[in-house]
Parts: C-alpha cells; sequence; structure tokens
C-alpha cells in the first residue's frame, strides 16, 4: 500500500476492530460469569426457601414449590415478559427415592441424584443445572433446577443488547479516524502544494514556523538539499564563466599567431609564430582535460570506490602519461616506492586525479634541466605520497589561494589554475590530508592517505 493516509486507516480500523473484538470477547465472559453466579445464587435460595417452607408445616408441600419457582429472571437483567418464566424446576423426592412433589416446568424423573450442593446433569438432551439441600427433619431431599439453555440464551440476549449499540457506532468511528487522520497529514499536503507551485530557479528554504514536531526532520532535509543545490548551481554558474573566458584567451592567442603566420614573409616570424600556436594548444588542450577532470571529481559523489590497486604501478603510468610535458621542459621525475607499499584498496579514479596534477604543477614549476622526485611509503594504516620538486614553492596562503578555480600565483607560468583545485577536492573525497612543506631537497607537495588491507 503506498499511501501513507490509507496505510494509517487501515493500521487504525484494524486495532480499534481488534480491541473491539476482544472487547466483545471479554463482555460474553464476564456477562457468562456474573449470570452464571447470579442464577447459582438463585438456586441455593430457591432450594433454601422450600427446604424452610416446608419444615414449619404452615405452608403445604405444593404451595411451597410453586411459591419458590415462581421467581422471574434475576434482578438487574431486563427482559421479555414470557421469553424466562417458570425458568426454575423443582421437585421434592423422600430419602428413600419417591418423588413426594413437583412443579409444573420440572421432569417427573429425578433432576440429579447427588446428596446436596451443585451438579449438572443432562435429562431427555437437555442440560440442567440442578442444587440440592437436604431436610433430614422431614426425611426429604429438595431439588431445584435450571436449564443451561436458558442460561446461554440469557447471556446471549445481553451481549446483543450491548453489540446493537456498539456496531451503529462503528461507522461514526471509521469517519472519525479518516477524518484525523486526513487533518494530521495535512501539513505535508502543504508542502506538497508549496512545492509544486515552486519554480526550478526558487531554492530558498520552506518556513518551519508551525509546522509539527515530526515534520520538521523533514522540512529541515528539503532545506538542506535546496542549500546543496543552489550551492551546486552557483558553481556550476562560476565554472562556465571562468572556463568559457580562460579558453578564449588561447583562442585568441591562437588566431593571432595563425594571422602572424599567414602575413609573414619572414620564416623565423612565422616558426615563431608556429611555436606560440604549439604553446596555446597544449594550454587549450591541459585546460580541456583539467576540466574533464574536475566534472569527474565533482561528479564523485557519495563514498568513493574501493579498488585494488598496485600504488607504484599506478605512479609509473602517471609519469608516462606526462612524458611530453616532461620532454618539453626537459624535466625527469624520479619515481620510488617504498618496500613496505603493496596492495592498497581506495579510489583509483581520485587517487589518479590527486597524483597526476600534484606532478603536472610540480614539472610546470620546476626550471628548466631539472627533475622532481615521486616517492610513496606505506606506515601502519596511511599511505603517503611525496612530489618534490626544485622549484621556489608557495606560502601556506598563497597555497590556500590557488586552491580556489582558476586562480594563479604571482610568479605567471603555463598553469590554467585549476590543478589544486582538483588536488584539494580529490584529496577530501578520498578522506585524506594535502600539506606543502619546503625543505632541504625542494618544495615538497604531501598526500596522507588512510588506507585498509581489505
Amino acid at each position: 500500500m503506498s499511501s501513507i493516509r490509507l496505510r494509517l486507516i487501515a493500521i487504525l480500523l484494524a486495532t480499534t476492530g481488534a480491541v473491539w473484538c476482544c472487547a466483545v470477547f471479554w463482555t460474553y465472559l464476564s456477562t457468562q460469569h456474573q449470570v452464571e453466579r447470579v442464577l447459582d445464587a438463585r438456586l441455593t435460595e430457591a432450594a433454601r426457601m422450600v427446604s424452610s417452607l416446608i419444615t414449619d408445616h404452615h405452608v403445604d408441600v405444593a404451595a411451597a414449590v410453586e411459591a419458590a419457582t415462581a421467581s422471574d429472571a434475576p434482578p438487574g437483567f431486563t427482559v421479555a415478559q414470557g421469553d424466562y418464566s417458570r425458568q426454575l424446576s423443582c421437585q421434592i423426592w423422600s430419602l428413600q427415592g419417591q418423588l413426594v412433589s413437583r412443579s409444573d416446568s420440572a421432569p417427573k424423573s429425578s433432576l440429579a441424584d447427588h446428596e446436596s450442593g451443585f451438579e449438572d446433569t443432562v435429562i431427555n438432551g437437555e442440560r440442567w443445572r440442578v442444587y440440592a439441600v437436604v431436610n433430614p427433619k422431614l426425611g426429604v431431599r429438595v431439588l431445584v433446577g435450571d436449564s443451561l439453555e436458558m442460561r446461554d440464551r440469557l447471556v446471549g440476549d445481553v451481549v446483543k443488547g450491548q453489540l446493537v449499540p456498539a456496531l451503529a457506532i462503528l461507522p461514526i468511528l471509521a469517519a472519525l479516524i479518516w477524518f484525523s487522520v486526513d487533518r494530521g497529514l495535512a501539513p505535508l499536503s502543504r508542502i506538497a502544494s508549496t512545492l509544486s507551485g515552486r519554480s526550478a530557479d526558487v531554492l530558498h528554504p520552506i518556513e518551519e514556523g508551525g509546522t509539527p514536531r515530526e515534520v520538521r526532520p523533514l522540512l529541515g532535509s528539503l532545506n538542506a538539499l535546496f542549500h546543496r543545490v543552489s550551492e551546486a548551481r552557483e558553481r556550476e554558474k562560476t565554472f562556465i564563466a571562468y572556463a568559457a573566458h580562460e579558453l578564449k584567451t588561447p583562442l585568441a592567442g591562437l588566431k593571432t599567431q595563425a594571422q602572424i603566420a599567414l602575413r609573414s614573409d619572414d620564416g623565423d616570424t612565422r616558426n615563431a609564430a608556429l611555436r606560440h600556436i604549439s604553446t596555446s594548444v597544449d594550454r587549450a588542450g591541459r585546460l580541456v582535460r583539467q576540466l574533464i577532470d574536475m566534472a569527474a571529481v565533482d561528479s564523485a559523489d557519495g563514498d568513493p570506490s574501493r579498488d585494488a590497486i598496485d600504488v607504484g604501478a599506478i605512479l609509473r603510468e602517471i609519469s608516462g602519461d606526462l612524458e611530453n610535458l616532461r620532454a618539453a621542459r626537459n624535466v625527469s621525475v624520479n619515481v620510488r616506492v617504498g618496500a613496505a607499499v603493496g596492495t592498497t584498496y581506495t579510489d583509483r579514479m581520485l587517487l589518479n586525479l590527486a597524483v597526476k596534477n600534484v606532478l603536472e604543477n610540480a614539472i610546470l614549476h620546476a626550471s628548466q634541466d631539472s627533475h622532481v622526485d615521486l616517492l610513496v611509503e606505506q606506515e601502519a594504516e596511511e599511505l603517503r605520497i611525496e612530489v618534490i620538486d626544485p622549484g621556489p614553492g608557495m606560502t601556506p596562503a598563497e597555497a590556500k589561494h590557488l586552491m580556489g578555480r582558476f586562480n594563479r600565483g604571482s610568479r605567471e607560468g603555463e598553469g590554467t589554475g585549476l590543478g589544486l583545485s582538483i588536488v584539494e577536492m580529490a584529496t577530501h573525497k578520498l578522506g585524506a590530508q594535502l600539506a606543502f612543506e619546503q625543505r632541504e631537497d625542494g618544495f615538497c607537495a604531501r598526500i596522507s592517505l588512510p588506507i585498509s588491507a581489505d
């Protein structure tokens, strides 16, 4: 059942019906018990009254029997006249087994054979509840019986009298349940109505004033979602604006240099223009690649995957991918893998992008004809990757600034302003720490990655 309203109504009706049935069953058992107590007391009273009347010798036996059995239904129960009349049957037997007298409703055979007290018997297929009392003074035994079928009918009539109004109340109860559930779910309907009337550009939070306590977590989650979507849209707008601006610059340079090459008859000028074109193409290509990398990192929502990777092989693969850049700047890369480094379980794509952009940044800022060290060590549950270059490095304030998108340092170079931003985003999603340190052997960028063996 997909509807919360129908589910709640069904649950409430089912539980109410179950409680109602239990109440009816309890009423039946309670009424039966109470009726049996009352009727048993009446049997006892009637038998003792007959015995007392005949002992006084002022009332003959037949009159005593009629007086004892002429009473109607027990007090507390209102029954139609005639339905329960002559309910009691009385017999007086001598102790020698002779019938002395009986009431009109009593059978001719003995109601019971026991000496005294209560006993259930069956006479001519009819069940009886009989109370016996012995009068030793007169040598007789008084038997007063009650039809159990009559008792069951009395209990049934009492329960039916209670069920009729209860059944009449059930439709009213169902209507009240429906109304109550509808009123209780009204805040959700109002929220749905508010959201359905919004355009895609309206992302401000929903007001929580007057909202029931149970609905507030839902509103909080929705407002948090609106906030995240709003931030993502702002990042997207900024990203598109900056990307368009950054792509515009190398394209304009390409056009200018191409025009120079076409118009110049001087070979050296034409060659210089072509070199500028090649540089601009490389820069534009790097920018496009990093834009794609940033989009890939941005789209990596949720928990990162856990791929089994060989970190040493990954680092050597990254170094090979940057072969053209290394050759252009005549910078060598020394990859050193610690003996303790083994198979690591982490997100291959995020780790590759983080290390690749750090290494590319180091190659771009390293001096010509120099080298960059790429080291990886493993200690306990941490994998430490270090990229060390002999470049000028940067201060902590510059590092913080350069982690912003399209932010460049004071020393203009071939960078796009996206490398460290990609690294910062990737390490954050990996749960790693990114740190920078100026050392004797050069400027070090360190990625500290928590790892697991399985």
